[in-house]
């Protein structure tokens, strides 16, 4: 098993294991008009020997209140399913994480399982006067901290690129 950064080559595999994962093709059409877009911050692939993608986490720029904080979001992190339960999102996550405080970014945020990303350092985003625009997700809604300031000095509504409109998920 092979985690890396994302090359162009990966990106029928990525799109295939979206497919495969999700219920619709909405993972896999949102990572697309990212990359497309120039909004793709970081992907982050697991392959085996033949270069085969089996997992994928992908990070996109996020801003506080319109301004930006050197944030990212990550969504989406999907595993494929013959090889799940053998901590490959947790690699993809920790990669991801490793190579975003190399570069300098602040803070990573996520809408996700609070058991399964709480198990990672992850906190709910409310500790911190934070949330994002889609109700009801509160529980869900959480951060992860690159720098020691990361959440000096910060309250309100994290926004994502307009591609995560969830009309279209």
């Amino acid at each position: 098993m092979l985690i890396r950064t994302e090359i162009g080559l990966d990106a029928a595999g990525i799109d295939n294991l979206l497919r495969r994962c999700f219920p619709t093709g909405a993972e896999a059409d949102l990572v697309q008009r990212l990359r497309e877009d120039g909004q793709l911050t970081l992907g982050v692939v697991a392959t085996d020997e033949e270069g085969q993608v089996l997992g994928y986490a992908a990070f996109s720029p996020v801003t506080l209140q319109d301004e930006d904080r050197n944030w990212v979001g990550l969504a989406p992190l999907a595993v494929d399913e013959r090889v799940r339960r053998q901590g490959i999102g947790k690699q993809l996550l920790f990669e991801g994480l490793d190579t975003l405080n190399e570069f300098g970014y602040a803070a990573v945020v996520v809408l996700g399982d609070p058991a399964w990303y709480g198990r990672y350092g992850f906190e709910p985003a409310a500790r911190h006067q934070l949330h994002c625009p889609w109700p009801g997700t509160e529980a869900a809604f959480q951060v992860y901290k690159l720098a020691d300031d990361a959440f000096a000095d910060v309250s309100g509504e994290v926004a994502y690129s307009t591609h995560f409109n969830l009309n279209d998920r």
